[in-house]
């Protein structure tokens, strides 16, 4: 299971928290009846609304700030969606990165989040943007990368 967002703080009286989403699809993590997993047990989704660049939403059971407050820090686990083409970093961490000709960089150490494109940073901390990976599957990822850029 992959981590997709953590419960903040509570959010008013009625039971609604605050959650960070750490997911790029914050909208299908979040749907009414949704179930995210958390070392303590499930929660259902009631609702969810975007709100100053994180989500207030409602679990099924948790009507008050008490039951809010107990969700406070909690990690919340989801399945990968399946969705073609789709990197995983858990999938891009520990591979071997290639180029087209079959110049070997190492492996992946770490993705790191940037607003244009996220980076792969390799082994000698070199990094390479994600718009440059052709193909990846098996502990491999192949990248096309412009002339200059791993020297």
């Amino acid at each position: 299971m992959l981590e997709v967002g953590r419960v903040v703080k509570p959010h008013g009286l009625k039971g609604d928290v605050i959650v960070d989403m750490v997911s790029n699809r914050p909208e299908q993590r979040l749907v009414p009846g949704g179930v995210l997993a958390t070392d303590r047990g499930d929660l259902e989704v009631v609702s969810s609304r975007p709100h100053q660049g994180r989500w207030i939403v409602v679990f099924a059971g948790y009507v008050d700030r008490d039951g809010a407050e107990s969700l406070r820090g909690r990690v919340l686990l989801a399945d990968p969606l399946d969705e073609e083409g789709a990197l995983w970093v858990h999938e891009l961490i520990g591979a071997e990165v290639v180029d087209l000709a079959g110049r070997a960089y190492g492996p992946v150490e770490a993705v790191e989040a940037n607003a244009a494109s996220d980076l792969l940073v390799l082994a000698d901390q070199q990094l390479v943007p994600l718009t440059f990976v052709v193909e990846h599957a098996d502990g491999r990822v192949v990248i096309d990368p412009p002339d200059g850029l791993l020297e």
